[in-house]
């Protein structure tokens, strides 16, 4: 009898007889999204209690059936109780992209109702492993205030080195990659488009260093295509960054059917069985 090599992982019991093989497989920064990032972020939401909107645009002419409409734009809009953080699904909707990649979650969140406008937002590109996003959403879900800074930088980086990344030698307190220098977090000026409320950020001059917030990415082989990548406003707290960065570092593997090419050669599988 084969025993299983993660034991405390129980197999799937959703998997269909015939689908796909499931796998155990690590490390997580690079096992990518299954292919279920919205489905694995959304079920996480819809279990902490927010409510789910679909915004449809398009265009549609009278007398037309409904399968001829033509939708233009297309966005899902998930907003928590309180209405101070939202999570907006926006591969449909045009995005713009982040080290080449189309945006697929943006979450934002604000201080108060009485403004619209959220004080800081971070950006997720698909192939972020969606137990990551999940667990920043937890983290800011569980936040009593959305938007208040509660702790500094260094604690993004003692997530990450708990679970064997190593601190970079020239920046030491700013960037930290994994032991096979393939992924990376930084403290770092933002990239344009990140939106965030701190009014530096509308006053910098073109001559000037931006914002500093955290970014984190994926490069399969130095100078190939990203997997993935992550950007955090310079406003987002840096808790709910390491809330990001050490469920992004765990160790734990995760399920997966759909492996991604770029890094498939480089996940430890184990079948699910």
């Amino acid at each position: 009898m084969e025993a299983p090599l993660y034991p405390e992982f129980p197999p799937d019991p959703s998997t269909p007889r015939g689908g796909q093989p499931a796998f155990w497989v690590g490390p997580r920064h690079l096992a990518g999204d299954d292919g279920r990032l919205y489905d694995t972020v959304a079920d996480t939401l819809a279990g902490l209690g927010w409510t789910s909107l679909t915004i449809v645009r398009g265009r549609h002419e009278p007398d037309e059936a409904p399968e001829g409409r033509q939708v233009l734009r297309s966005t899902v809009l998930h907003i928590s109780p309180d209405t101070l953080r939202w999570a907006q699904w926006s591969l449909a909707d045009e995005p713009f992209h982040l080290g080449d990649l189309p945006i697929a979650w943006q979450i934002s969140a604000r201080a108060d109702t009485s403004s619209p406008l959220a004080q800081w937002s971070a950006y997720f590109t698909p192939d972020v492993p969606g137990e990551a996003v999940s667990d920043f959403l937890v983290a800011l879900d569980a936040r009593d205030q959305a938007a208040m800074p509660l702790a500094g930088p260094e604690m993004v980086l003692d997530a990450v080195a708990a679970h064997g990344w190593l601190r970079d030698i020239d920046q030491p307190q700013a960037a930290a990659t994994d032991p096979t220098f393939t992924s990376h977090m930084s403290l770092g000026e933002v990239p344009p488009l990140i939106q965030d409320a701190d009014p530096r950020a509308l006053i910098t001059e073109t001559e000037e260093a931006g914002l500093a917030g955290w970014q984190a990415w994926a490069e399969p082989a130095l100078g190939a295509p990203c997997l993935w990548a992550a950007s955090f406003g310079s406003s987002v707290p840096h808790d709910l960054v390491a809330a990001f960065a050490a469920s992004l570092s765990s160790t734990a593997p995760v399920l997966r059917r759909v492996l991604p090419e770029a890094t498939r050669e480089r996940l430890l599988r184990a079948p699910a069985i």
